[in-house]
């Protein structure tokens, strides 16, 4: 480009790089090739040449490509990254043809380029093409955001998710580590003998869980449906078939409710289901993940999360919730008697608690404004009132409690598991109860379903059931203090509002 175009271009950014794409169209024509190899990755290419001593010149010739993340003294020297590093480029009309060194003028930070040469170390220890070709493969038409500082605006990161990795390593690395954590789930499940599936997102029904849907309408089918809650109910209809005794799905679930730093209405949960075992083999199946887990992205079971220290090496504490209520509070609900006697202690403890509470809903309130605050490291709280798990089954001698636990690390629940009801006539006699409750409260949608139900009369073994929250347990390994750091689009406002 001579000096006289450079002259003519506009002093804005976005018009200058417009105007050097329709340069580039009429001087080189196609500036978005569809066919370019290269033969190395730049991190490939970094472990091939470790042993390159500095100040010492190849005579290879390679090829690389990448994203144009730093252009001195006048494009002599380019640094470009692809998802597997940088490389350094060097180009000088000692090693770089006429026709590459006049592409230069026309190559700004954020472009995509192609890059042949001969690979060498500086002096100063950095490895090096010497640019023998430039191609020009992408113009980016948008300058980049200052790369050591990124994007300030929070919400923009996650409106602008690709503009936010392209500037912050620690974002590209929490994403990555991300798909590493979900394939060593699936891994880790597959060695133990599980059997992956695959459940309908869209359900005329939906159930396994208490929480709102997302509602949609089938135009063929002229039926209302819904975006899964929960893939519980098919996952024991597949147990009940016989297909496999050990079967779990990482999936996508969908409720309709609040956004938190813990909370997405979109996300990702491992739920399983064992047969011939129970809520203690579950237990120690989390303890198992949770240590490999942490294995494959810290090296050690011990790691940082904001301003505290955990560890993921098992046993977990456990402790069953009557226990740990009595140990915060000095409340013995196991002493008690009626929901009546609950609702007074908890009253004179000084909690609000509504006056048709039953025993089992006291005992949880006040589990979850006394002792959940204080499980920073792993643990499984134990023995639910049966109030509120009505799919568990009861812990043998005391029919209020059920063999339920919840895996909590960091005051948040990571994990839901149950010695699965299997019993027909409870299941359906308990279902109906919780369907009545729905349609008390106004859910006038929620509907029995019969299918699940004629399943479970074929005859379900008896069995474990587990429920993982992903996206917060990737929060912890990945030292993540929102959930939509570890969402690489979460759920966002439109930008009206």
């Amino acid at each position: 480009m001579s000096d006289k175009t450079e002259n003519t271009l506009s002093s804005d950014a976005t018009e200058v790089r417009a105007q050097k794409l329709k340069l580039l169209r009429e001087q080189i024509g196609d500036v978005y090739p569809a066919h370019f190899h290269r033969t190395l990755t730049n991190a490939e290419l970094g472990a091939k040449y470790e042993g390159l001593e500095p100040d010492v010149e190849t005579q290879d010739i390679v090829t690389v490509a990448g994203r144009v993340y730093s252009s001195r003294n006048s494009g002599m020297f380019m640094d470009i990254h692809d998802s597997s590093g940088k490389i350094q480029i060097f180009s000088h009309k000692d090693v770089t043809g006429e026709e590459a060194r006049a592409l230069l003028p026309m190559i700004d930070i954020g472009d995509i380029i192609g890059v042949t040469g001969i690979v060498r170390r500086t002096k100063r220890g950095e490895l090096t093409i010497n640019a023998q070709k430039i191609e020009m493969l992408t113009k980016s038409l948008l300058p980049m955001p200052e790369k050591w500082h990124g994007l300030s605006d929070i919400e923009l990161r996650y409106r602008k998710r690709h503009l936010d990795i392209m500037t912050n390593e620690d974002s590209k690395l929490r994403f990555q580590q991300r798909s590493k954590i979900v394939s060593g789930i699936r891994r880790f499940m597959e060695n133990d003998g599980f059997m992956e599936v695959e459940t309908p997102m869209l359900q005329s029904i939906y159930g396994g869980a208490t929480a709102e849907p997302f509602k949609t309408h089938h135009n063929t089918l002229k039926l209302d449906m819904y975006l899964r809650i929960a893939p519980e109910l098919f996952l024991k209809r597949t147990l009940v078939s016989g297909l496999t005794d050990k079967v779990f799905e990482i999936n996508r679930n969908f409720r309709n409710e609040g956004v938190s730093t813990r909370h997405n209405p979109e996300f990702t949960m491992m739920e399983c289901y064992w047969a011939y075992a129970d809520y203690e083999d579950m237990m120690d199946l989390v303890e198992r993940l949770f240590e490999t887990l942490a294995l494959s992205i810290h090296g050690t079971t011990e790691f940082d999360f904001v301003d505290k220290r955990l560890s993921f090496k098992g046993p977990f504490k456990r402790v069953p919730m009557p226990d740990a209520v009595k140990e915060a509070t000095g409340i013995d609900f196991l002493a008690m008697k009626t929901d009546e006697e609950a609702r007074d202690a908890a009253k004179a403890a000084g909690f609000e608690v509504e006056k048709d509470w039953t025993w089992g809903e006291c005992l949880a309130f006040i589990f979850e404004e006394k002792v959940e605050a204080t499980l920073i490291q792993p643990s499984h709280v134990t023995h639910f009132p049966k109030d509120i798990s009505p799919f568990a089954k009861e812990v043998p001698g005391e029919p209020r409690l059920v063999e339920r636990f919840e895996t909590y690390c960091n005051a948040w629940e990571l994990g839901n598991a149950f010695s699965e009801l299997n019993d027909p006539e409870e299941q359906r006699r308990r279902m109906v109860e919780q369907l009545e409750q729905a349609h008390a409260r106004g859910e006038k949608e929620k509907q029995l379903d019969d299918e699940f139900l004629d399943a479970i009369d074929q005859g379900m073994p008896p069995a474990g059931g587990l429920g993982i929250g992903v996206d917060r347990l990737i929060m912890l390994l990945t030292n993540a203090p929102s959930i939509r750091d570890v969402i690489l689009f979460p759920a966002r406002r439109s930008k009206a509002d």
